[in-house]
C-alpha cells in the first residue's frame, strides 16, 4: 500500500510529528509491536503513528544513510507480522509499505 505522505518528508520530519515517529534499525518484533500497540491504542490522542524499520535513531532522529533491510528477508517480516497481527486482541493489521530511502529498502508501518 502506497503511504499518504512523501517518505523523505516522514524521514525529514517535515510531515509528521517526531512523537509519532519511531526508528528501528532492524527488524526485531517484541520492541516494534510494542510501538504497534502504543500507536494503535493511541493513548496520547495523537492519531497514531509510523514505526520505520532500516533506520537508526540517534536522540530521537533518524540516522543516514538508512541501515536498511535485506531484500531476501522483506518476505520473511511480512509473514512474521501477519502471525504477530493475529495475536493483538482484537486483531490489527496496520498498513504497511516498503519504500527505498537512498537506495535502502526500509519498511514503514503505518499504525
Amino acid at each position: 500500500m502506497a503511504l499518504p505522505i512523501n517518505i523523505n518528508d516522514l524521514i525529514l520530519g517535515r510531515a509528521v510529528e517526531s512523537e509519532r515517529v519511531e526508528y528501528k534499525r532492524g527488524w526485531n518484533p517484541g520492541s516494534i509491536y510494542r510501538s504497534i500497540c502504543a500507536f494503535a491504542n493511541d493513548f496520547s490522542d495523537i492519531g497514531g503513528g509510523y514505526v520505520i524499520v532500516g533506520v537508526d535513531e540517534e536522540n530521537g532522529l533518524p540516522v543516514l544513510p538508512p541501515a536498511g533491510l535485506k531484500e531476501n528477508d522483506i518476505d520473511g517480516i511480512l509473514k512474521e507480522m501477519i502471525s504477530l497481527n493475529n495475536l493483538i486482541n482484537p486483531s490489527y493489521h496496520p498498513k504497511i509499505s516498503i519504500e527505498e530511502i537512498e537506495g535502502e529498502k526500509v519498511l514503514v508501518i503505518w499504525v
